[in-house]
């Protein structure tokens, strides 16, 4: 079955302003999302790495990445279908609470 990685943004503000029902729904489909088999979780703090032409490793704190919204979590999910996978992460915390999710196609 075809793989998803999706990666979810938002901040404190929008969970916050989001109603407390919809945040425990939101929730649920986590949990559902994780007995499916799916691998869910928060993010932390990133490290970047290179390697360039392979002369040494270098390591730096923080996100390469630039969005409105920090990375708030993650998961890697199975779905048929690109539609499914968007179906499956709809009513997740970022979605609902003023963020964002993006799905990534995993090719291989």
């Amino acid at each position: 079955m075809p793989k998803f990685l999706t990666i979810g943004y938002g901040d404190e503000d929008g969970y916050n302003k989001t109603p407390v029902a919809i945040l425990d729904r939101a929730h649920q489909t986590d949990d559902r999302l994780r007995d499916s088999g799916a691998i869910v979780g928060i993010a932390g703090e990133p490290v970047q790495v290179r390697n360039p032409a392979r002369k040494g490793v270098e390591t730096r704190s923080g996100s390469f990445m630039r969005s409105d919204l920090p990375v708030a979590g993650f998961a890697l999910i199975e779905a048929n279908s690109i539609e499914q996978a968007v179906a499956q992460v709809a009513e997740t915390p970022c979605a609902v609470a003023y963020g964002v999710v993006e799905v990534w196609p995993l090719e291989r």
